[in-house]
């Protein structure tokens, strides 16, 4: 299953520009953080959205960060919407099984989820398994490259199916991040404020 990439552009505007200005959006980055060439680090200084900083991105533990979400969330009034790449898709998967303030988000954008059981994973992300599939508590969109070297796409489409999230295949982009040369990737951004908006993307037949 994956989502279709065209957005009603004039009637949508409106409604996804008010939800997303309504809305907290928390960037959650991956293994080692994204880098000012990553789409992530440009919505921030584009959008001003925030980062949720980690005290440790190269040796990341999986309890710590999740602890890390429930501080950030605990701070902030705004209903919250969550834009998550790689570690950061597996993050939201384990917070929202155990956190009592899932009800403080809206929705979840996440984008190429790494597959963390995999035998090749680096040492550093061993204790990121098993992956946590619950199903999320909240609305969700996944996005996935058709060549994504951490995760295939049999294996992405498994882990969304059960959180609940549908896919929207993005092609042939590899991890989809600094290297994948999506730029500002104003696409991605479209379907983040149409998923603030709750506004249903067509899927296909």
């Amino acid at each position: 299953m994956h989502m279709t990439s065209n957005l009603t552009p004039d009637p949508l505007a409106p409604a996804a520009s008010t939800a997303i200005e309504k809305a907290r959006v928390l960037v959650l980055p991956g293994w080692l953080n994204s880098d000012a060439a990553h789409w992530q680090s440009r919505w921030i200084a584009r959008h001003g959205y925030q980062r949720v900083e980690q005290d440790d991105w190269t040796w990341p533990r999986r309890g710590d960060w999740m602890a890390r979400l429930d501080e950030v969330l605990l701070a902030t009034r705004e209903p919250v919407v969550l834009v998550a790449h790689s570690l950061g898709c597996q993050l939201v998967a384990a917070w929202a099984e155990h956190s009592r303030l899932t009800d403080r988000v809206r929705a979840a954008l996440m984008v190429a989820p790494p597959d963390t059981e995999r035998e090749d994973m680096p040492p550093q992300l061993h204790n990121w398994r098993p992956v946590r599939r619950g199903r999320l508590p909240f609305a969700a969109l996944a996005v996935v490259s058709t060549d994504d070297p951490y995760c295939s796409v049999d294996r992405a489409a498994a882990f969304c199916a059960d959180w609940g999230a549908p896919v929207h295949r993005a092609g042939p982009r590899g991890h989809l991040n600094g290297e994948s040369g999506l730029g500002d990737w104003d696409d991605g951004h479209d379907l983040l404020r149409a998923l603030a908006a709750g506004v249903r993307l067509a899927l296909p037949d």
